[in-house]
């Protein structure tokens, strides 16, 4: 009989480390550490402990799914090249899961809270997008939907972990970044140094 498939889903594209060790349909271990920054340095170590409280090693894994946004710009970009360098070296399948996937609740809009009293929403046959919370609030509500935006919701990384269970033997495609609004940074209006001719 074949082992069940073991898949770890991560997140890191809110203010947040998230990860979750799914076996089969069965979460054996998870953990969501909040941070403002670090994620960069505290994620692998984090996979390896989820891993060894699991019981389980890197070779063990089945899939990697990850969080690909919308959200913190840097911390997406973290996630997504951990997951694709991973399941590279391991030769698996790693597996795009966006916030508002992550985020499905009866009755309840998809969101996720944005710089500047805005969000980014997912409303009912509409491409995601970011808009203004009034405009959002005012939107759930012509749906009939309720609408509490969370950064890091308490079961984000197992939603990961078990979306992936879902698509992981379909997908062809490495996870990608999905980014909702233009980048906070702008290019140096400095100017460069004249460069000396030999």
């Amino acid at each position: 009989m074949p082992s069940e498939p073991l898949i770890l889903g991560f997140d890191t594209s809110a203010a947040h480390c998230a990860a979750a060790l799914l076996r089969g349909d069965q979460i054996i271990a998870q953990r969501i550490e909040l941070m403002t920054r670090g994620q960069a340095e505290r994620l692998m170590l984090l996979l390896q402990e989820i891993l060894a409280e699991g019981g389980a090693s890197w070779s063990d894994l089945t899939a990697i799914g990850v969080g690909v946004g919308p959200g913190n710009f840097t911390g997406i970009r973290i996630g997504v090249s951990a997951a694709r360098g991973l399941a590279l070296g391991l030769d698996i399948p790693a597996v795009g899961v966006t916030g508002f996937e992550a985020r499905q609740i009866d009755g309840a809009l998809p969101a996720i809270p944005a710089p500047r009293d805005q969000v980014y929403a997912a409303l009912p046959d509409q491409a995601p997008r970011l808009m203004s919370a009034s405009e959002a609030t005012e939107a759930a509500r012509d749906a009939g939907l309720t609408f509490a935006p969370e950064a890091t919701p308490a079961g984000m990384a197992e939603a990961i972990a078990r979306c992936t269970a879902q698509r992981y033997d379909t997908i062809t495609a490495a996870p990608a970044p999905l980014y909702l609004r233009a980048a906070d940074a702008a290019p140096s209006r400095d100017v460069p140094p004249k460069l000396l001719d030999d």
